[in-house]
């Protein structure tokens, strides 16, 4: 049951992810900012756990390409900024740690790996750190508005239910 809940906790965030990108998106020259996706990694980190954060990560990049709400530079920073948000929370079950492993993840080290993604699919020829500030702007405003929506969860006593899916 506890593998079922999981697919289903991440199958929801996939279709929030999704949904939620043609409202709230600032395009800045070839990437397109998206805090939601960020505060999404965030919370599948600290709820999901390594495996099924970086699921979601990859499944909301892939429909949001698919519906043409998203670039593929979604997939590199969106997949290595969940991962190593849910590994330092699984490491340490510090949410402040998570957060920031969501904007180092994505905002730097996913920036940086979409450079060849930006070459050979999108055929732009950008400077290798081109990326960086585009991704650490988004990334750090969805991890912060993560960051504070689990604050508040654990002040109203909300997570107690949400954790037993980490369990």
């Amino acid at each position: 049951m506890r593998k079922t809940t999981k697919l289903s906790a991440t199958a929801l965030l996939m279709a929030i992810g999704t949904l939620t990108s043609h409202l709230f998106y600032i395009p800045l020259g070839f990437a397109k900012i998206f805090p939601l996706q960020h505060v999404i990694n965030v919370l599948s980190a600290v709820l999901l756990g390594p495996f099924y954060a970086v699921l979601c990560a990859f499944g909301t990049s892939l429909l949001r390409n698919l519906f043409g709400t998203g670039s593929i530079l979604a997939f590199p920073g969106s997949m290595i900024g969940a991962f190593l948000a849910a590994f330092l929370y699984q490491k340490t079950k510090n949410m402040a740690l998570t957060a920031l492993g969501e904007v180092v993840g994505t905002g730097i080290i996913g920036a940086i790996i979409a450079y060849p993604f930006a070459l050979l699919f999108l055929g732009k020829n950008v400077a290798l750190f081109a990326f960086v500030p585009s991704f650490i702007m988004s990334s750090f405003g969805g991890a912060l508005l993560g960051y504070i929506f689990l604050r508040v969860l654990i002040k109203r006593n909300g997570m107690e239910n949400l954790r037993r899916l980490n369990s």
